[in-house]
């Protein structure tokens, strides 16, 4: 974990974070960064939309099991689990309205996931990187991939170019995975998508299966399907997920994702860079 820092005349407050170059983010900074762009505390997503996702899940909705075998889960269960890992109203009568993640829980996990990237690259694993929201996420995965470069870790890039159908309101779409450095996305005309689908990391593990010799990853560090079908086919998973997107915790509570960071995984790209800073010095990669 980071040592704590002083606060000094040297702050700068700009786009309503604080950035002070060459200084680590200490835990009472990062929160109150949270809270205030709300990547954690009362958050831009709505508890009716909350809510109803958690029943697509226990309905078992495809859409909603980020390709996670997931055992059959309650209604109450599913509240009271992202109450615990996510920190959203445990109150099953708040139906409407504002819903919260709890900023020390996004903390918490970032130090557990800073962790285990840091160990990743004492080790020198092998690494796949892959975001479903690669408008608002791709900095913090390329700093991570970037860090894990230098400290020596294969990055690996496998299945580049494969495309499949996908329905949108306006009828069938191409989508393919592209990469941006080692980080892989979907895409299509030149353009990333977001995607909750799990087919791309699934193409992404046959291609790695069926190499010679096969080259399998150590860790996986990924959100929505991306991160659970690497999860639901047992390799170490590390991922990011919004309170809308209860998979992934779910995933956690069964033991198939090992560490699941909630935030609100759609504000402006800018505003994660103290999140950043604060995972990479827990994984002792800061600069």
């Amino acid at each position: 974990m980071p040592q704590l820092v002083l606060v000094t005349a040297m702050e700068v407050w700009t786009v309503g974070y604080v950035t002070r170059p060459g200084r680590s983010y200490d835990r009472v900074l990062l929160r109150k960064h949270l809270l205030k762009t709300r990547i954690a505390g009362e958050v831009a997503t709505p508890r009716e939309g909350n809510l109803a996702n958690y029943r697509k899940m226990v309905e078992k909705d495809p859409g909603y099991q980020f390709g996670l075998a997931l055992k059959d889960w309650t209604s109450a269960e599913t509240l009271d689990m992202m109450a615990r890992l996510c920190g959203v109203s445990p109150d099953p009568r708040h139906l409407r309205g504002v819903d919260t993640i709890d900023a020390d829980l996004t903390i918490d996990a970032l130090e557990a996931v800073g962790s285990r990237i840091g160990l990743a690259a004492r080790r020198r694993e092998t690494v796949i990187l892959a975001t479903g929201h690669p408008e608002t996420l791709m900095g913090l995965y390329r700093a991570v991939e970037d860090a894990l470069r230098a400290a020596g870790c294969a990055v690996l890039a496998p299945a580049a170019g494969w495309t499949y159908q996908v329905s949108t309101p306006g009828g069938p779409k191409s989508r393919e995975i592209v990469y941006t450095s080692g980080v892989a996305a979907l895409g299509t005309d030149g353009r990333l998508k977001h995607t909750h689908d799990p087919h791309p990391m699934r193409a992404v593990l046959r291609e790695l299966s069926d190499a010679e010799p096969r080259r399998w990853p150590d860790l996986v560090i990924a959100d929505h399907g991306w991160a659970g079908a690497a999860g639901e086919a047992g390799i170490e998973t590390v991922g990011f997920a919004d309170c809308n997107d209860p998979a992934l915790f779910a995933g956690q509570a069964e033991g198939k994702i090992a560490v699941t960071v909630p935030l609100d995984d759609g504000v402006r790209p800018e505003y994660y860079q103290p999140l950043i800073t604060y995972l990479l010095d827990c994984a002792g990669l800061g600069g």
